[in-house]
Order: structure tokens, then sequence, then C-alpha cells
């Protein structure tokens, strides 16, 4: 296995997630049914997005909550979604990386899912 040090790893890590994302029976719909997102646009955002917190280079420019309470408002982003997110993320760098910046890889992800899974449920109330 490799490490995660670059951008291609980075590239590799998102592209592999978002290929467990569309598909899974839990999460996906919010990607293909609710935001409908075209992964020729997305995908490069979340490259920017994760390697400017894994490698720290500020190439992210953007604001993923305000991204993210228009689709709440259709259907309730919750808990259990955030959670399933998790569980994807963490299998996907398990199964292809090692080394120190996978740890930090979930423990990022840990903080911005309880963070965004707690401003989404004020946000319905």
């Amino acid at each position: 296995m490799k490490t995660l040090e670059t951008r291609t790893d980075i590239e590799e890590l998102v592209d592999k997630f978002y290929d467990k994302v569309v598909i899974d029976d839990q999460i996906g719909f919010f990607f293909t049914d609710i935001a409908q997102i075209d992964l020729k646009k997305h995908l490069p955002k979340m490259y920017n997005f994760w390697e400017s917190i894994l490698l720290g280079n500020p190439v992210y420019d953007g604001n993923p909550m305000r991204v993210h309470f228009p689709l709440n408002q259709v259907v309730a982003l919750e808990e259990h979604h955030f959670d399933r997110w998790l569980t994807l993320w963490q299998q996907t760098l398990e199964e292809n990386f090692e080394g120190e910046n996978v740890a930090t890889a979930i423990l990022r992800a840990q903080n911005i899912a309880r963070i965004m899974s707690y401003k989404m449920k004020i946000a319905r109330s």
C-alpha cells in the first residue's frame, strides 16, 4: 500500500470514494437524485478541498456548509447519513492507503461530519 502524500493520491482517494458513494443504498441518492451532482465539476472541488485539508495547500475556495443547507431542506441530512459517509470514507482510505495522513483524513472527516450533522439538525429546528 502507498502513503497519502500527493495531489495524485488525493485524486485517487476521492475518485474511489465517490465510486462507492454514488451507488450506496443509504446515501447515494443525495448525490444522484437530490443534488444531482455532475462528477466532472464536483470532483475537482473535492480534490481541492481534501488537498487543502490533508496537504496544507490552500487550493480550496468554497463553503461546504452553504452548499449543504439547501439539500437539507429537501431531504434531512441526518446523523446516520453522516455516519454512513464516514464509514465509506474510512473504508476507502484503509483499502488504498497507509500512514499518518490516513489517520488525519479519518479524524478530519469525523470532525466535519459531526459539525455538519449538528448544523443541519439546528437548521431543521
